[in-house]
């Protein structure tokens, strides 16, 4: 499968050097907005191509699916131009500002016959795969209740301050919490409480959120741009709980029984980055004629982001271009 890297920033060099290891992938260009830097990209890389243009990127009818590795506030734009150009397309997450734009694309990817998905490598990783047999397989009992926090100091990064970039701590760490708490729960929400405290520009800073689910089961959520967390987890069940040492991981995995005693521990196994699993499964999808991934189908996709549309009305938090 041949990759075109859209973007050069840090995610891209991730991806660059996690395709490296591929038996069944190359990355065959990248594009930036300045040549010297997609040379200087490609060069450290042993990328064939470098174009000093996205436009030029996609157009290069060799390059198969195009990775998108921008910020998140230009992924609708950056989408856009990939898939009227052709090219499949794999999304770095947050897949677009909101849902109306997702839905544009998903709408644009399906009337062109492409495969568009939205790479948020939690929900294809083996131990989220783990993480769900283990509930299946009743290791808790059942579950009613879940906890988790994740938040970084990086508040001095100026496109998270920024409204016109959409910048603020939901869309760029807060989605992970929202994902591991539909890895465990479902899709079934009935009920959204949230807070929130803003940054000085106006985005969102600091939340707090807590998902309702059928049965009464309940997430409790944190996401802060301005301060350190754990990045852990806690799974409640009638028979124990499971502690997860990174949400965005899954990984480590504690199962304590009903006394509170560990009785297992599962690591994940040992792998060059982790973003190879969405590589693969993007490239397994456009093999197979597939417009989507079944680990991060479209209405997840949707769901989230109407999750997030829905917290940002309540907090007052809109992006000038919307």
């Amino acid at each position: 499968m041949k990759i075109g890297i859209l973007g050069a920033g840090e995610i891209a060099h991730e991806m660059a050097k996690t395709v490296a290891g591929m038996a069944d992938c190359e990355v065959l260009a990248v594009g930036a907005r300045e040549l010297p830097r997609a040379g200087g990209f490609a060069k450290e890389h042993g990328i064939p191509r470098a174009y000093g243009s996205y436009g030029e990127l996609v157009a290069d009818k060799e390059v198969e699916l195009i990775y998108i590795a921008t910020p998140h506030s230009h992924h609708y734009q950056h989408a856009k131009l990939a898939l009227e150009a052709g090219r499949h397309v794999l999304c770095e997450k947050a897949f677009t500002a909101n849902a109306s734009q997702a839905r544009e694309l998903f709408a644009l990817a399906e009337a062109r016959g492409l495969f568009l998905g939205e790479a948020m490598w939690t929900r294809f990783l083996p131990m989220k795969a783990k993480l769900q047999q283990l509930l299946h397989d009743g290791a808790i009992g059942q579950v009613r209740s879940l906890s988790a926090s994740i938040g970084y100091a990086i508040s001095d990064i100026p496109r998270l301050r920024e409204p016109a970039l959409a910048g603020g701590a939901l869309l760029d760490i807060g989605v992970y919490v929202l994902n591991f708490a539909a890895i465990v729960l479902g899709e079934e929400i009935e009920k959204v409480a949230s807070s929130c405290e803003l940054y000085e520009t106006g985005v969102d800073a600091c939340e707090s959120v807590t998902l309702t689910f059928s049965g009464g089961r309940m997430a409790v959520l944190h996401a802060n741009m301005t301060a350190l967390s754990d990045r852990g987890g806690v799974i409640c069940g009638s028979e124990g709980y499971i502690r997860v040492g990174d949400v965005e991981t899954c990984a480590p995995l504690e199962v304590y029984d009903g006394e509170r005693r560990l009785v297992a521990r599962h690591e994940a196994p040992p792998c060059h980055s982790g973003y190879q699993y969405e590589v693969a499964a993007a490239a397994k999808a456009v093999r197979e004629g597939r417009g989507e991934c079944p680990e991060m189908p479209h209405a997840e996709t949707l769901r989230i982001l109407e999750l997030c549309d829905r917290l940002r009305d309540a907090w007052g938090v809109r992006y000038p271009f919307e």
